[in-house]
């Protein structure tokens, strides 16, 4: 009964943790679909445990928990591997900025030299 509770007050700091990052602004709504989505999972696995284990006989894993760490484990390794190809398309955006701002530099610096040859 313990674990219930324990496992009930987990989900539920989740999604509040979720809720309270969105309302601050510092997760993504196209994040915050997918945690929600997460986060309702657990609650839903935590209030019906029986649900998980029926998954689990249906799809033929003895044991419920250890479809549970798989599932969890392929998530991760999609939101790892989506959050790689963000940072690669941050980092050619940010040397694409730094490329322009040089240009932008030089060409003011030129500018520069050149209306004070002129005055």
């Amino acid at each position: 009964m313990h674990t219930y509770i324990i496992g009930m007050i987990g989900s539920v700091l989740v999604l509040l943790a979720i809720g309270e990052m969105l309302r601050r602004r510092q997760l993504s709504e196209k994040y915050a679909v997918l945690w929600l989505v997460v986060g309702l999972l657990l609650l839903v696995f935590t209030i019906f445990p029986n649900t998980l284990t029926g998954i689990a006989g249906l799809i033929g894993v003895a044991i419920p928990t250890n479809l549970l760490f798989f599932v969890g484990l392929i998530f991760l390794t999609g939101v790892a591997l989506h959050l790689s190809w963000e940072l690669s398309r941050m980092e050619d955006e940010t040397r694409k900025l730094a490329e322009d701002l040089a240009i932008l530099r030089l060409e003011f610096e030129e500018q520069q030299k050149k209306d004070r040859t002129d005055s």
